[in-house]
Parts: structure tokens; C-alpha cells; sequence
């Protein structure tokens, strides 16, 4: 089977090129090609010779994923379902806001968190994507949108901290000035609570920003819906949280997804007005999404904005997510769960 090109970044690359009999400056144009052009054959790289495009194509495929499925929301939220050519399927989700175009994208195939409230847990864990095959989710919306999307969040199917190398290759290459030339502050990744890997990513100096999925600042509450939460409970996660900040001077977002009569209470937000008191951090309140056989529904709008009052009120900034997609199976992973269980 050939290798994805798109797995490489630049200096891999040029390494490559050099096992070719190549000049390694030909890795430059290659890497344009790709994440510049976004060339879908190595026949269009054309100021490369006829023989090195013959080496790439025998060596090498540029792993182009086809649509099986694409829906449009009212509110002009895209979601796309990927066949990653070996039979499997994921998600990602096109949203635009006033300052661009954001992509949402998996990180792995299924999920092995198992979180209660999300639709990823009925997606049974298969595989870690590679790093191109994260990049190219990137690429293949652009492609079909012909657009330029300017920030991405590692938010859809799988934990990208459980796919650490992988994830932290996809950055380097979506940060490399020679091509799609991201910055790392337009780059999220969110976690469920991989406290070791927390601290490997601070160690990293990405400049990226950090989100973490907490929930609920009870260590009971937590456990119901995380059970990521039994092997690194709130107080592990809370220290690898200052330790992140310590180390990076960034502030984290911390999101909560707000539960009907489950943690949307007074009482919940007194819990975590004293666990997050001090640190550099924003609160993202997120509306739930029900989801098929879920235990939890989405709170009140009246508590979700008291909630949110009270917290500010208390010196923890908090804003509400915006809710999008919401009627094009907006939750990560329904889409490929419905479209898979139809099979």
C-alpha cells in the first residue's frame, strides 16, 4: 500500500526527497503543491521533472477523501461525512463566524473516552487518523467549498491527546510558513482530561489553545458522565491545568455543557467558581445536545443564562457557545452513527 505524502511535514519530507536521489529543496515545491494548491494528482505538480512525479506516484498516493455525505444547516453550518478509503468513516464541520471560517475536526476513528453525553460514544473506537489524514480534512472542505478556512479545533470524533504524535505532526504542518501557514493561535485542541499528556503538551510551547472538557467540578458528577474522570480525577486535572498555564502563560478554556437537573444548578456553580478561582481560564457554557438512548437533555435557556450571570458576577468569565448545525444532527458523531447504522 502506498504511503499518504500528506503524513509528512516539511523536514520528513525533504529527507524523503534526499532517499530519492532528489535536491531537497524540491520537498519546498512539493509541500505548495499540497497544502497551497491542494492538487488533487502529482501529474498538476508541473515545475517538478516527469521523473520525480513518477517516483512520488509510485512510491506515494496524495490520499483524497471522497464525500459520502455533506449537509447544510440554515444557519450555513456544513457537515461532512469522509470516507477515509479503508472502509471507514468520520466527521467533520464547516462553521463560519465574522472573522472566518473555523473547521471542526476528528482526530481518530470512534472514540474510546465514553463519555455519556456525546455521540461519539456510540461510535466503537477503530483507529488513530494519521497526521495527513487530519490535514486533509482541512484540505478536501476547502476544495468543495473553494474557500480558505482560517482557523481549525480538534473538537470532532475521537480525544486528540490520545492520538498525541500524530496531532502534534498535523500542527506543524498546518503552522509551516511554507504552507497552509496556520498560526498556532488559531489552533484548539480539546481534551476530556489526559492529565500526562496535558503536561507533554505544555511542554511543547505550541502557543495552541487548550480546551478542556470539565463538566462538572464534582468529582461524582464528573465521574457519571466522563469516566475519564475514575483514572484522572478533578484535583490530578486542576494541577496539570496550573502547570499548563504556568509553563505557557495562556489561558485555558474550560467547557461545560450544561444538563437538564444535573449539574446546571446554583450549587454546580458554586463548585466551580471555587475550583477555577485564580487561574487564567474562560468558562465555554455549551447548550447539550440530546442525543440518541442519552441520559442527559439540554438545561433551560433561564438556567443557562442565570448560570452564566453568576459566574461573571463571581469574576470567572463565562460566555455562552453559539449554538450551530442544530438541525443537521449538530452532536459530533450522529452523523456517521446514522449514516453506518444504516449499513
Amino acid at each position: 500500500m502506498k504511503k499518504n505524502i500528506k503524513d509528512y511535514n516539511l523536514n520528513e519530507l525533504k529527507q524523503i526527497l534526499i532517499e530519492l536521489g532528489e535536491k531537497p529543496y524540491r520537498a519546498e515545491q512539493i509541500f505548495k503543491w499540497i497544502f497551497i494548491e491542494n492538487v488533487t494528482s502529482f501529474d498538476d505538480m508541473t515545475n517538478l521533472s516527469l521523473e520525480l512525479r513518477q517516483k512520488l506516484k509510485e512510491n506515494f498516493d496524495l490520499h483524497i477523501f471522497k464525500i459520502i455525505k455533506k449537509q447544510e444547516s440554515k444557519d450555513g453550518t456544513k457537515k461532512y461525512l469522509f470516507d477515509v478509503l479503508d472502509g471507514n468513516a468520520i466527521e467533520s464541520v464547516l462553521m463560519e463566524y465574522k472573522h472566518g471560517f473555523t473547521i471542526c475536526v476528528s482526530s481518530q476513528i470512534g472514540c474510546k473516552m465514553g463519555c455519556k453525553f456525546c455521540a461519539s460514544t456510540g461510535v466503537k473506537f477503530s483507529r488513530n487518523l494519521t497526521s495527513g489524514e487530519i490535514v486533509e480534512q482541512l484540505l478536501a472542505v476547502q476544495r468543495d467549498e473553494n474557500i480558505k478556512i482560517s482557523n481549525l479545533v480538534f473538537m470532532g470524533i475521537g480525544e486528540p491527546l490520545d492520538n498525541y504524535d500524530n496531532v502534534i505532526n498535523a500542527i506543524h504542518i498546518l503552522n509551516n510558513q511554507k504552507g497552509i501557514n496556520m498560526g498556532a493561535r488559531h489552533i484548539s485542541i480539546s481534551t476530556s482530561g489526559l492529565v500526562p499528556k496535558i503536561y507533554k503538551l505544555a511542554d511543547e510551547d505550541l502557543q495552541c489553545t487548550l480546551s478542556i472538557s470539565l463538566h462538572s467540578a464534582n468529582n461524582e458528577k464528573r465521574s457519571q458522565m466522563m469516566p475519564v474522570n475514575k483514572i484522572y480525577n478533578i484535583e490530578q486535572l486542576m494541577e496539570a491545568c496550573r502547570y499548563y498555564i504556568a509553563k505557557t502563560n495562556k489561558r485555558i478554556s474550560f467547557e461545560y455543557a450544561l444538563a437538564k437537573d444535573n449539574n446546571d444548578n446554583l450549587d454546580d456553580a458554586k463548585e466551580l467558581i471555587k475550583l477555577l478561582k485564580g487561574m487564567l481560564c474562560h468558562v465555554n457554557l455549551i447548550p447539550i445536545n440530546k442525543i440518541e438512548n442519552g441520559n442527559y437533555t439540554k438545561s433551560t435557556n433561564e438556567n443557562i443564562l442565570k448560570f452564566r450571570d453568576y459566574l461573571n458576577e463571581k469574576g470567572i468569565v463565562a460566555t455562552i457557545r453559539r449554538e450551530l448545525g442544530s438541525d443537521i444532527d449538530a452532536a459530533c458523531g450522529q452523523l456517521r452513527k446514522k449514516e453506518v447504522d444504516k449499513c
